[in-house]
C-alpha cells in the first residue's frame, strides 16, 4: 500500500510531465472520449482544458459535468511490459470562473503557446474539472485510489 504523500507526488509529478490526457464525458448513455491539452491547475485540485462550444465534448459536459481525465505515465519496455504508471481524475468539469480565468488562462498559455490561437476564438471556453479522488494505476495488482482530501493530509 502506497501512503498519500508518495501518491501525491507521483500524481503531481505526471501532471507536471504530460502535456495531453483523454477526457471521457458522457450524454444519454452514450461515452465520449477525447484527447485534451491539460493543465494542473492549483495543484492537483484542478485540470485545465480548452474546448470549443460547438463540440460533442461541450454538449456531454453541458449534460452531464461527471467526467474521468486519464493521463498515461506509461512507456513500452522492449520486452513488450509497462514501465510507469497511469493515473485517472475523477471529478465535475465546469467553465473556468470570471475570477480564476485570468490565472488559469495564463497557466495553459505558458503550458500550451502553440493553442494561443485556439484561445482567442470567441468559441473557445477553458474548463477546470474540480477533481474529486485520483485512482493510481502502478500495475494489474496495483491500484490505489485517493480522494483529494486523502492527498491535503501532511
Amino acid at each position: 500500500m502506497h501512503d498519500p504523500a508518495t501518491s501525491k507526488h507521483t500524481i503531481q509529478q505526471l501532471l507536471d510531465s504530460m502535456g495531453f490526457a483523454i477526457l471521457a464525458t458522457e450524454s444519454a448513455g452514450q461515452p465520449h472520449a477525447s484527447l485534451v491539452a491539460v493543465t494542473p491547475f492549483q495543484g492537483w485540485r484542478q485540470l485545465v482544458f480548452a474546448i470549443y462550444r460547438d463540440t460533442q465534448k461541450y454538449r456531454n459536459l453541458m449534460q452531464n459535468c461527471r467526467v474521468s481525465v486519464l493521463v498515461d505515465g506509461c512507456k513500452a519496455s522492449r520486452g513488450g511490459a509497462q514501465e510507469g504508471f497511469v493515473v485517472t481524475a475523477v471529478g465535475q468539469a465546469r467553465d473556468i470562473s470570471t475570477e480564476q480565468h485570468p490565472a488559469a488562462l495564463r497557466a495553459h498559455l505558458q503550458r500550451h503557446p502553440d493553442l494561443a490561437s485556439f484561445l482567442d476564438s470567441p468559441d473557445c471556453v477553458l474548463v477546470a474539472v474540480a477533481v474529486d479522488t485520483y485512482q493510481v494505476v502502478r500495475s494489474i495488482d496495483d491500484v490505489t485510489w485517493w480522494t483529494v482530501d486523502d492527498l491535503n493530509t501532511p
